[in-house]
């Protein structure tokens, strides 16, 4: 086997690609000083597998790349490929058939270094072997530099048997058996491994064995678990969803009742504002007839005054009678004038006492109509409690009503007014010649005042009812609330008891999880917590899902 070329490539001083032949088996290569000479044998220890740069006469591998001068640049890898003719056959085996054998290595700046075996990519160990018990190498005695000689006559008998060895080709033997031996010791080395992860995995399998057997049961338990929790839940929520349609029913049932009601009420309120018209026409009778009673009540008094003058003036004629009878004449005449519009105010107050008699009938009547319109209010209230109304708006309306009836008993104080106005107007009446129809004037204003007693009677009485029909409604309202209180109660419960049954339906990862970190027989926030009694809804409605919480001392536990 010989070197046939060298093929250098950005290597030390040789920029360009540079290949030197070696044509036959004596050759030289002379130069100045710093031509490159030594960094031909530098290329030929590099590419052999050299990975000391101190032998490379350099600091790293990166000195072997062309760093760059005043006029090129530097570059960024170096490659050396040495071409050997084996036409000969020295190199045996795979490679007997191969006529040349080419090696290469290359290196970038980054570090990476790659060899090459005919253009194939191989190791650093595959180059190596080649050149074992050929003498070649990046340290054999090939290679003889300056100061080699001298060395191998001072050498130990240790270090000249490597060299002999290697003459011999016994180096390379050595070196396989070296490896061999590296590998058997490894072997051994990973079968007592493989032995104790073995005895260690034996042990564990038992363990998990045993765990499987009881996470196997515990599984088998839990399934049940779930069921049986599953069925628990289906019929409390069935009972639930029961008890919240048979509270629904029985709202709409009430609905419709208080709707039916409303509209009675509506109507009833009609009737009212259709008697409070009458009774508005009624008054404004009165008050003409008042008015009319007061103007006659006004031309009585001037006849009184006119009768008081003609009896001043008769006496005064009866003085004078003597000294003339036309003027006694005179005055009797002026008397009978007056007895003639005496008699006429008579007649005309006869004319209206019917009058009278047909307003005080009127206002009669209005007060039996005010009276059947109480008692009917008095049936809405009896209806009112039967219908055990749950909502505000009926007890707005009565707040209406009372005001209303408020409105009446004004109505009805003014009535009195008028007729304490009126008796006192009969008082100034009483003397004179119409004492008698003052009398009953009189005595039909007792008659008034007896019914504006009972009016009054009645009115209490209404006020009363108003107030017992407030304290019932007050109770419909916290009735009203406390069943609205407990349908909430029972849609948060409903609620809860749904995520109790998806809990207890499938959280399979959750129950494995708690078995891995020992946790499954810790109890639960549900098993801990107490409440007071009363509140046990309440707490169950607001934690909800939270009852499954598992309770534990700390964080470490996890």
């Amino acid at each position: 086997m010989r070197l046939k070329s060298i093929k250098l490539a950005g290597f030390k001083s040789f920029v360009d690609p540079t290949t030197v032949a070696f044509p036959d088996n004596l050759s030289a290569i002379v130069g100045p000083n710093g031509c490159g000479k030594s960094n031909v044998i530098d290329a030929v220890r590099w590419v052999m597998g050299e990975t000391s740069a101190k032998h490379l006469r350099g600091e790293s591998m990166a000195d072997v790349i062309f760093n760059g001068s005043n006029t090129r640049k530097p570059t960024t890898q170096a490659s050396v490929e040495l071409v050997f003719d084996n036409s000969d056959g020295t190199l045996g085996g795979e490679y007997a058939n191969y006529s040349e054998i080419a090696i290469k290595r290359q290196v970038t700046r980054d570090g990476q270094s790659n060899y090459f075996l005919n253009s194939v990519k191989c190791r650093r160990k595959d180059i190596t072997d080649i050149f074992l018990g050929t003498g070649l190498g990046p340290r054999s005695y090939a290679i003889i530099e300056q100061g080699m000689i001298s060395r191998l006559i001072e050498a130990k008998p240790e270090d000249l048997r490597i060299y002999i060895e290697e003459a011999a080709g016994i180096s390379k033997y050595k070196e396989r058996r070296k490896e061999s031996e590296h590998r058997m010791r490894r072997t051994r080395e990973n079968l007592d491994r493989l032995q104790d992860l073995r005895d260690e995995l034996g042990r564990q399998l038992q363990h998990l064995e045993r765990q499987a057997q009881a996470a196997e049961k515990y599984k088998q338990y839990k399934e049940e678990e779930r069921l049986v929790r599953a069925q628990l839940q289906a019929l409390r929520w069935k009972a639930i969803d029961d008890q919240v349609m048979a509270r629904e029913g029985k709202i709409l049932d009430l609905a419709v009742k208080l709707e039916a009601f409303v509209a009675d009420q509506r109507a009833q309120d009609a009737q009212i504002e259709a008697r409070r018209d009458q009774h508005h026409e009624l008054s404004d009778k009165v008050n003409e007839v008042q008015g009319r009673y007061y103007g006659l009540g006004a031309d009585i008094a001037r006849i009184e005054q006119t009768i008081q003058h003609t009896k001043e003036r008769g006496s005064q004629l009866q003085q004078d009678l003597q000294q003339t009878i036309e003027a006694s004449r005179q005055a009797e005449d002026q008397l009978r004038l007056d007895q003639e519009q005496l008699e006429d105010t008579t007649i005309r107050l006869e004319a209206i006492e019917p009058e009278y008699d047909l307003l005080q009938a009127n206002a009669d009547e209005a007060n039996e109509q005010l009276h059947a319109a109480e008692e009917r209010m008095q049936e809405w209230q009896l209806e009112w409690d039967e219908f055990n109304q749950k909502a505000n708006e009926p007890r707005q309306r009565a707040q209406v009503e009372q005001s209303r009836i408020q409105h009446l008993e004004q109505s009805v104080e003014r009535l009195r007014e008028r007729m304490e106005r009126l008796k006192s107007e009969r008082e100034t009446l009483s003397a004179g010649p119409l004492e008698e129809e003052v009398a009953i004037l009189e005595e039909r204003m007792g008659e008034a005042d007896l019914k504006l007693e009972d009016l009054q009677s009645t009115l209490l009485s209404a006020q009363e009812e108003i107030k017992h029909q407030r304290e019932a409604n007050n109770q419909i309202n916290l009735e009203l609330d406390q069943l609205r209180n407990e349908r909430q109660t029972l849609k948060g419960r409903f609620a809860s008891l749904e995520a109790l049954q998806q809990a207890a339906m499938g959280e399979n990862k959750l129950v494995e999880w708690l078995a891995q970190h020992q946790l499954s027989d810790k109890p639960r926030l549900a098993q801990q917590a107490s409440a007071e009694p009363g509140w046990e809804k309440a707490i169950e409605t607001v934690l909800g899902e939270y009852l499954q919480a598992v309770c534990i001392a700390g964080l470490d536990a996890v």
